[in-house]
C-alpha cells in the first residue's frame, strides 16, 4: 500500500484564528443621538457597539468594542406605562433599607442615569463588565466633552 498522506507537505495553513488582544484591537469613537428613541432597543444597540460584536475580530475575553458617546439623552422613549410602573430598586446596606424609584422620579433626578443603568444590565457582570462600562459616555443636550477624538456619527437604524 502507498501513502499519499506521507508524500504531501504542508508547511503553511491557508487560513488562521486570530485572536484579538489589547495591543491589537482597533477601538473608534463613536456618536449616537439618543433622540426619539425607545431606552431598551437604544440601550441593547449601545451595549452591542460597546461588546465589538460588530466587528469580525471580537474576541469574547477582551475590550474590542468603540468608545460610545451618548447625546440627547433627555428625550429618550418608554412605551407603554413604564415611566410609572418601571421601578428602579437600590439598598443601603442597613436592614429595611430597601429603597425604589420609578423611572419618573429617577429621570427627573438624572436621565443620564436611566440610560446608563439600561445599557449596564446588558453588559457582561464581571470585570470586562466594569471596564467595558467605562467606554460609555453619556450627555444631555447635544453638547459632548469627546470634541478632540473626531467621533463619527453613526445611524443606530442600520446596526442589525
Amino acid at each position: 500500500m502507498f501513502n499519499h498522506t506521507k508524500n504531501l507537505i504542508v508547511n503553511t495553513l491557508s487560513y488562521k484564528t486570530v485572536s484579538a488582544n489589547k495591543n491589537t484591537v482597533n477601538k473608534e469613537w463613536v456618536i449616537v443621538d439618543a433622540d426619539g428613541q425607545t431606552l431598551g432597543r437604544l440601550a441593547s444597540k449601545i451595549a452591542f457597539l460597546i461588546r465589538g460584536k460588530h466587528k469580525t475580530n471580537f474576541t469574547p475575553h477582551v475590550d474590542c468594542g468603540d468608545n460610545v458617546i451618548v447625546i440627547n439623552a433627555e428625550k429618550i422613549k418608554l412605551t407603554g406605562n413604564k415611566w410609572e410602573d418601571k421601578t428602579y430598586i437600590r439598598h443601603t446596606g442597613y436592614p429595611g433599607g430597601q429603597r425604589t424609584l420609578s423611572a419618573n422620579e429617577l429621570f427627573a433626578k438624572s436621565p443620564i442615569r436611566v440610560v446608563e443603568k439600561a445599557v449596564k444590565g446588558m453588559l457582561p457582570k464581571n470585570k470586562l463588565g466594569s471596564a467595558l462600562f467605562r467606554n460609555l459616555y453619556v450627555y444631555t443636550g447635544d453638547q459632548h466633552k469627546q470634541k478632540a477624538q473626531n467621533p463619527k456619527s453613526i445611524n443606530l437604524n442600520t446596526i442589525k
